[in-house]
């Protein structure tokens, strides 16, 4: 028996993945070394001042967006946006950025999507994405309904 499939006011219409705020903590330590440097010379790595702030704008503004329309990747310098129907699948290279395959071939970085998304993207995309936790979801009720089924007798 498998689980009920959740109504759509159960679905979460969109959802935003950014990057963790512990990022920031890198901020510290880039300023740190930056002030570090200009202790050398000021007139040579003042400039270095001026990427802990790049810093923080980059983590701040990278992101993907997922709702019933489509994907939209905020990266660095742009935005991509792709309907569901121009995703064909999901490519997680190793140590690197989960990537959407568009049907043509050609493929767009999204920025802080993990594996562990996937229930959520799936939820979102009314299935388009397919969630590989739900067999094992499916497994752990059926064998609980069996469980309790046997407690019975």
């Amino acid at each position: 028996m498998s689980e009920p499939t959740p109504t759509r006011a159960e679905q979460p219409e969109s959802a935003t993945f950014v990057i963790s705020r512990l990022a920031y903590l890198t901020v510290l330590v880039t300023l740190i070394v930056a002030v570090m440097m200009m202790g050398v010379s000021i007139t040579w790595f003042s400039w270095t001042l001026i990427l802990p702030i790049v810093q923080i704008w980059w983590i701040h503004r990278v992101r993907t967006v997922a709702d019933a329309d489509g994907l939209t990747a905020v990266d660095t310098f742009g935005t991509t946006t792709l309907s569901w129907d121009e995703v064909a699948g999901l490519r997680f290279p190793k140590w690197s950025a989960v990537r959407a395959v568009r049907t043509d071939g050609t493929s767009v970085r999204l920025r802080a999507v993990a594996f562990a998304d996937l229930p959520v993207l799936s939820a979102i995309s009314g299935g388009r994405v397919p969630d590989p936790y739900a067999a094992a979801r499916e497994a752990e009720a059926a064998a609980q309904s069996t469980g309790s089924a046997a407690d019975d007798d």
